[in-house]
């Protein structure tokens, strides 16, 4: 093991630092962090955002499990995952997205497969929830540890925007479009592991949308959703793949741009977003941007709809950056027919 991350509580963080001087480590500044130590070949980096300490460096292992977990976190989790989470070693699917709450980017909907074996060799490497991982590269470097761990049973679909608009607008609901998305990544991975008992993402909706669109393609599985199930290293491990997918697009299609495309939304979203307007015309967006958010209206509110006031009937119409929908029922069969979806499509 090279790295670790756990999220600390502000109590914990003051403990760690003391902890450090007691043990000798040499304190620097370092960019978005409350602090930062190294000594020898270990650094330890505590980052403002959560906080989260990242430990790097030669001799992980033995600073997490003597150190960190007795001294500060209380717990011994470091080598006792089967023990903690033993449903965690057993065969199953992990499903994870990203670039949903991203106005600029596609959607990426990725899945990994796990049995004993794999999420012993994921754990070993690192691997967890990707916005745990603040590096581009450190996601480009797990995620390929990923695909050399599961050997080809792995599976990810990158919806572009324009693709993304489109469907958005015949599902009318990003709940719908997830389970569909989720059940299409499902569909691939149970094609190359069809003895897969159960599947397991994150809570976006009732379950039935999932399960309901899956058997409407004649596929049965047991589907566990669940919140924080990033915390499985198969979602964890998919998380990654997802993100990795995502962060290629964006800065390809900065490079062909010739701006920069800013994740998440902010004011300088917007503003990215009023240049790219200005430059090709609101149709220029739809190929780079999700335009249901409200950032595509602010940007040009000619051409875009606003957004729907707030209720709480209707969430899925309300265009604030990063919402989550209320489930607005099952995927029934009236639902429009589409086809499976590859990558960046």
């Amino acid at each position: 093991m090279n790295s670790y991350t756990y999220l600390l509580t502000s109590e914990q963080t003051p403990k760690l630092r003391s902890l450090l001087l007691e043990l000798g480590f040499e304190f620097s500044p370092k960019p978005y962090t409350i602090f930062f130590a190294k000594k020898g070949k270990l650094s330890v980096a505590v980052y403002e955002k959560g906080p989260k300490v990242l430990v790097q460096g030669k001799g992980v292992e033995e600073f997490v499990q003597f150190e960190l977990e007795p001294k500060i976190l209380g717990e011994a989790k470091l080598g006792y995952e089967e023990v903690h989470s033993p449903e965690m070693f057993q065969p199953h699917f992990g499903i994870d997205e990203s670039g949903k709450g991203d106005f600029f980017g596609p959607l990426v909907i990725a899945g990994a497969y796990v049995d004993r074996a794999i999420a012993r060799k994921l754990i070993d490497a690192g691997v967890q929830d990707s916005k745990r991982i603040g590096s581009d590269a450190r996601i480009r470097a797990l995620a390929g540890e990923i695909r050399r761990a599961v050997v080809g049973l792995f599976e990810t679909i990158s919806i572009s925007p324009e693709r993304y608009n489109q469907l958005y607008e015949s599902f009318g609901n990003l709940n719908r479009l997830l389970g569909w998305g989720h059940a299409r990544v499902i569909e691939n991975l149970l094609a190359k592991k069809p003895d897969c008992p159960r599947a397991i993402s994150d809570q976006f909706a009732d379950p039935k949308v999932l399960q309901n669109s899956l058997l409407q393609h004649g596929r049965k599985i047991e589907i566990e959703q669940r919140t924080k199930a990033e915390s499985d290293v198969a979602v964890a491990a998919a998380s990654i793949l997802a993100r990795e997918a995502f962060i290629d697009w964006m800065d390809r299609q900065s490079r062909e741009l010739g701006v920069r495309l800013d994740r998440g939304s902010s004011s300088s979203t917007r503003a990215t977003a009023e240049k790219i307007v200005s430059a090709g015309g609101p149709e220029a967006l739809r190929k780079v941007a999700k335009v249901h958010f409200r950032t595509a209206y602010e940007a040009a509110p000619e051409h875009f709809a606003p957004p729907a006031p707030r209720t709480r009937r209707n969430r899925s119409r309300c265009a604030a950056d990063g919402w989550r929908e209320k489930p607005t029922g099952p995927v029934t069969s009236s639902q429009p027919a589409l086809p499976a979806i590859r990558q960046d499509e």
